[in-house]
């Protein structure tokens, strides 16, 4: 089963050499002050190269999308030589690295944004929502978010800006591509779903309407850099951050079917992955496979048998596997080779230093 994920796949100009994708995680590990990749991330993401994709961690897009203390950005020209360091460290080993561009709209704090409010589809205030900040004294730590303000016509037209200028930064950083982060809760997640956006406008209502957002941004971006460097990230069923659809199936279905129509080069769905999480439905895999032509990428609860069932059973193309990757540099060879993985250390996900990023092993027979 386990050798579906070892077919080449092709991805835009790129000829694949496996199925396996590194999906981004946060690691909250850029230089400060200025938010810049540095060496260390260079090191980590070249270690994991046997990926078939690697999507770096997510990377705000401007100072006012940035969520969290120590989340790296592409806005700046320090910046975008930090990130050249990652994307030559990956081209040398042989691997195919697009960047996560990142706005997390109400999900921050006015600590993270230079003191400024936050700003969303709607103010609405995300309910039991804390975020990470870093106030220079020696207690960084969790806050509630804050109430954002609506995003006005001339606000969104900024944004859809920036978002473009990121994806131009991306290429001239030497990614590969980008994927648009519009899961999870962050800016065009809220956008979407019809429990955080009460707008009267055409940005909100209808499913049509919830989705123009999401379309402008592709549409920017495919007509800076082509549709065969975008790829789009999509949370149908969660919940994080405090972002629920009314009518997760419908919205999503029609999402991919826009998306389709924007001929970008991938859709990357990020299933539920807690314990006790509910399956993603069949029938939903079945209309996002039906409406979406290009490579489909799911990430969740997946080992190498369930994922190479996905692929033989034509529902993905590609799978993702997220905590795996992390103390498991290797992480394809020892798929292949049913070699024993490594279990990651929770203390080490965020911040810090090389301990918990760089120094995991490869496998070795000793």
């Amino acid at each position: 089963m386990k050798d579906a994920l070892f077919q080449t796949i092709q991805l835009g100009e790129h000829a694949l050499k496996n199925r396996i994708v590194m999906p981004p995680m946060t690691r909250s590990r850029a230089t400060q002050p200025g938010n810049s990749a540095n060496d260390m991330m260079a090191e980590y993401y070249g270690q994991r190269a046997q990926a078939g994709l690697i999507v770096a961690e997510g990377t705000q897009i401007s100072a006012m999308g940035q969520g969290y203390a120590w989340t790296p950005g592409i806005y700046s020209p320090e910046q975008i030589a930090g990130w050249k360091k990652t994307t030559e460290a990956v081209h040398a080993n042989g691997g195919v690295v697009f960047a996560q561009l990142w706005h997390v709209g109400r999900v921050t704090h006015p600590a993270n944004i230079g003191g400024e409010q936050p700003i969303s589809s709607s103010a609405m205030k995300a309910e039991n929502v804390k975020v990470f900040i870093d106030d220079g004294s020696n207690a960084p730590g969790f806050v509630d978010v804050v109430e954002p303000r609506a995003m006005t016509k001339a606000d969104i037209e900024q944004v859809i800006g920036e978002y473009r200028q990121a994806a131009l930064n991306a290429i001239e950083a030497g990614f590969d591509g980008i994927e648009l982060h519009a899961a999870n809760g962050y800016l065009i997640n809220q956008f979407i779903d019809s429990e955080a956006n009460d707008r009267t406008d055409e940005y909100g209502g209808s499913i049509e309407n919830r989705l123009r957002f999401l379309s402008e941004v592709v549409t920017a971006m495919v007509d800076a850099i082509g549709a065969d460097k975008v790829g789009v990230r999509l949370a149908p069923f969660t919940s994080l951050n405090g972002t629920v659809d009314a009518t997760p199936v419908e919205t999503y279905t029609a999402a991919a079917a826009m998306l389709n129509g924007h001929n970008i080069v991938y859709l990357h769905i990020a299933e539920v992955d807690w314990d006790d999480a509910p399956e993603t439905p069949l029938e939903f895999r079945q209309a996002v496979r039906e409406a979406y032509k290009g490579v489909l990428i799911y990430a969740g609860k997946y080992d190498a048998a369930k994922g190479g069932q996905a692929i033989n059973d034509g529902l993905a193309d590609m799978i993702g596997f997220g905590r795996p990757f992390v103390s498991n540099p290797d992480l394809p060879n020892r798929i292949k080779n049913g070699y024993p993985l490594v279990a990651h250390d929770p203390a080490t996900l965020f911040g810090g230093d090389e301990k918990g990023l760089t120094d995991y092993p490869e496998y070795s027979e000793q």
